[in-house]
């Protein structure tokens, strides 16, 4: 979130690419990158398979006999310009946007990102016991045609919280004592403490018991033929060029209005803004420069959409030099000019960054911000014992100041924001650089250009990603303070002592930080004018995933 977009159980060479996957950590990236683009044989490969496409649109245009044409008009399909997928496993990894075509969880994400129904209809609490009952749906099938059940939902969330599965989602149900099935249509879990998020965490995508019993949770052929229970069913996966999604006719909360929907790998954020301009895409995320080149274009429109996505420099902890060096992080944090990185790389679509809740209700506006300081900066610096050395850089116990910033393959974005902050970092003394490797080494890099943030309960996104050994710390960051105001807020209800345990938390990560925030960046979706549905005023989550939440209901109105 992660992200590199985690995909759990693939050599650590998968890193995520469409969104960097970089964040989630070794061997889990959900989406990945072919290693660079291989623009010549790659070009050559997606243009015969889309001509091979397009012509067999066409010929099931022509009559109701081939049974591709619905009430007098051919079938729709709607091409998106996507990352690449190793895997969809949505227990085990986190992020993928194809996630809410195939799958459901018990509950689910409004426009506003509240939690509303999925397959669970109904819900209760008892506060006594710490007790959450879900009244299940019982008319749904998987997409083989099985019946869903209770045993589906107490399968998935054990899977997600056996230890030798690995996902990086355990943190979120560590409360969880039992999982009980009432009947096929109801279940309860006993928590050993409350959760305050955990209807959130319950929107989980659920998975089919009778598919993957006894099956290895990371590389089960499942994940490359997932079966789910969502509006739109795998049809087609042609590896490194299409996922194609047609959509469930048996779909409980109804049938979707658009026939199939088709995942364009394209990894590249340039060829992504050239197949968008070429009429090859309806629908794409775009780098905020490729975006501007739509505003105000004939035939397209771009939605310039808020985020709780951040970006900010991962300090390895494992790594010795943070080690010895750790206390001058907040030297390098005084010098960073977000503003300008902001205007010059995101151009200005986002907002600069001091902490992982600032599109939370919880953020803390009075936490230190670590404002654009170099005289600052070079003071700290100075007060622990460096000196400037003959090379222009500072020099600590004969040592040069200075690290390596590692960024994901693939994320143009990213690597401008990471050769950015080298350079600030290079004008008061910190010798930085930057590195793109062929693989993230999670326990070996100095720094990493990473990318989180939740648009749903606080506890998502800080609890996994700052708790000491959780999850979703890549960056092994370890602070008892920090771990007990994440324990504290997560099993309060009361929102005012919620505030006060996250204004807390806030404050201790600013004193010992883990990342150097550096932008909250907008997830910049060009569409073709005739798709209608796009909710543009929902927040966005991590790799501006979630535009996707009320996709049945979109529709493609071609002129």
């Amino acid at each position: 979130m992660n992200c590199a977009q985690k995909a759990y159980g693939f050599s650590e060479e998968k890193q995520d690419a469409f969104f960097v996957c970089g964040e989630c950590g070794p061997n889990r990236a959900a989406l990945c990158w072919e290693e660079t683009v291989k623009k010549g044989n790659t070009m050559k490969k997606n243009m015969a398979f889309f001509l091979g496409i397009a012509l067999s649109l066409a010929l099931c245009a022509c009559g109701k006999e081939e049974g591709a044409v619905r009430e007098g008009a051919a079938e729709e399909t709607l091409v998106y310009g996507s990352g690449d997928y190793t895997r969809i496993n949505p227990a085990m990894d986190e992020h993928g946007e194809i996630n809410l075509l195939l799958f459901n969880g018990l509950t689910a994400h409004d426009g506003e990102n509240q939690v509303t129904s999925g397959l669970a209809k109904d819900w209760d609490f008892d506060e006594s016991t710490d007790t959450y009952t879900f009244y299940l749906e019982e008319n749904v099938t998987w997409h083989d045609g099985e019946p869903f059940t209770a045993e589906d939902v107490k399968f998935t969330i054990e899977a997600i919280m056996d230890p030798e599965n690995g996902s990086e989602n355990a943190p979120n149900y560590e409360d969880v004592q039992e999982i009980t099935v009432e009947d096929p249509y109801t279940v309860s879990f006993r928590l050993s403490a409350p959760n305050v998020a955990f209807l959130d965490y319950m929107a989980i995508p659920i998975l089919p018991r009778h598919l993957l019993e006894g099956e290895d949770m990371q590389t089960s052929a499942f994940f490359r033929h997932p079966v789910g229970t969502g509006p739109y069913m795998l049809e087609d996966w042609a590896e490194g060029q299409a996922i194609t999604l047609v959509k469930n006719p048996d779909y409980f909360k109804g049938e979707a209005n658009i026939d199939r929907i088709l995942f364009k790998i394209v990894p590249d954020d340039n060829a992504k803004a050239l197949q968008m301009q070429a009429g090859e895409l309806d629908l794409a995320l775009l780098t905020p420069k490729d975006a501007e080149r739509f505003e105000g274009k004939e035939g397209y429109r771009v939605y310039r959409m808020e985020t709780s996505d951040y970006r900010g420099i991962l300090f390895n902890f494992r790594n010795s030099y943070w080690v010895e060096n750790r206390d001058l992080i907040p030297a390098i944090c005084y010098g960073l000019d977000r503003q300008a990185i902001l205007e010059a790389v995101l151009l200005g679509h986002g907002i600069t960054a001091y902490g992982p809740l600032q599109r939370n209700v919880y953020n803390n506006e009075e936490m230190e911000h670590y404002t654009y300081n170099p005289e600052k900066a070079r003071q700290l610096l100075e007060e622990a014992g460096c000196t400037m050395g003959d090379g222009g850089y500072y020099e600590r116990d004969g040592q040069e100041v200075g690290f390596v910033i590692s960024v994901g393959a693939g994320d143009q974005v990213r690597l401008d924001m990471a050769q950015a902050a080298a350079q600030q970092l290079g004008q008061i003394g910190i010798h930085c650089t930057v590195e793109v490797p062929a693989q993230v080494d999670w326990g070996g890099q100095m720094a990493y250009l990473i990318g989180w943030g939740s648009p749903f309960d606080a506890d998502d996104h800080t609890y996994k990603v700052f708790g000491t050994d959780k999850g979703a710390n890549y960056s092994g960051y370890s602070n008892p303070e920090v771990d007990r105001l994440l324990q504290e807020a997560r099993r309060t209800g009361d929102p005012a002592r919620r505030a006060q345990y996250y204004d807390q938390f806030q404050e201790a990560l600013a004193a010992d930080p883990a990342f150097a925030f550096l932008c909250y960046v907008d997830a910049d979706y060009v569409a073709v004018s005739g798709l209608e549905g796009i909710a543009p005023d929902t927040v966005m989550g991590h790799h501006g995933v979630g535009i996707f939440w009320n996709v049945a209901q979109w529709e493609m109105n071609r002129q």
